[in-house]
């Protein structure tokens, strides 16, 4: 039977020190592998490092913008230069704009460069790091790639046109560079993606909680529309990666697995 160990892999995570991020880069560590948590801010990536160190991990900060592709390189070099390979890719990286985001106003009230800066941030977020880390893969023959795509991707989601166009291209790209990453490089390379439900972050819990901690109107049709009835807690993202990542996992590619209490499959009746 094909092993769901990691230990000693090298994982890079970008937006490492996010929450659906940071929760991925400790998983990983906790399991034995190796983490570079990458973000632009050295001192967040600096202390999510610090936190896996902490608890017995093996970690490292890498400072970079996932959507500039010279920080990206150099970025690699130094991790090339402290553990010599990259095994395993977490784009992590992303989130929605608020500016870019039409709840109160018409979709035609979405300002352009808005609509350009969720795209970039959740796309070209993901294709420029795989594209950077993933060369490297190719070198080797071997790696796998894990994005983060979204019930945004699947279904019409008020409010959030440009997130969902971007997550749709990361399903499609992830299909798409799975099979020419096997075609032209071997069965050691792999990419698929998680498309995450509801979960209540940082970013998205002004949309999902009132001041007072009560749910929000969107929160509770969320909610009905979950067969399981609750929002996901970020800790229950880990298995599938960690499985996605492993030997476990050697004749899976180009898939993208919802990890949503249900949400996708629920037709509402």
């Amino acid at each position: 039977m094909n092993s769901f160990d990691i230990t000693g892999r090298v994982a890079v995570v970008t937006g490492g020190y996010g929450v659906i991020g940071s929760v991925l880069a400790r998983g990983l560590a906790a399991a034995g592998a190796r983490v570079a948590v990458l973000g632009r801010r050295q001192d967040a990536a600096n202390s999510e490092a610090a936190a896996i160190r902490a608890a017995g991990g093996d970690a490292l900060a890498l400072v970079a913008d996932a959507t500039d592709v010279d920080q990206l390189r150099a970025a690699r070099d130094e991790l090339l230069s402290a553990w010599n390979r990259v095994d395993i890719l977490i784009n992590a990286a992303g989130g929605n704009v608020a500016r870019a985001r039409s709840d109160t106003i018409s979709v035609f009230e979405i300002p352009p460069d808005a609509f350009d800066e969720v795209v970039r941030l959740n796309l070209h977020g993901t294709v420029l790091p795989t594209m950077v880390f993933g060369e490297q893969m190719a070198t080797q023959r071997r790696g796998t790639i894990v994005n983060i795509s979204s019930m945004a991707s699947i279904q019409a989601l008020s409010g959030v046109m440009g997130y969902s166009v971007a997550k749709a291209g990361i399903d499609n790209f992830t299909r798409w560079l799975a099979v020419d990453m096997a075609r032209r490089h071997g069965d050691g390379l792999r990419v698929n993606a998680i498309a995450p439900g509801f979960f209540i972050t940082t970013q998205n819990r002004a949309v999902l909680q009132s001041e007072d901690g009560e749910h929000t109107e969107r929160a509770r049709n969320i909610l009905r529309e979950t067969p399981m009835g609750r929002f996901g807690r970020p800790e229950e993202l880990v298995g599938a990666v960690q499985w996605l990542c492993s030997d476990a996992a050697s004749f899976v590619t180009g898939a993208v697995i919802p990890i949503d209490g249900g949400f996708s499959v629920f037709s509402g009746v």
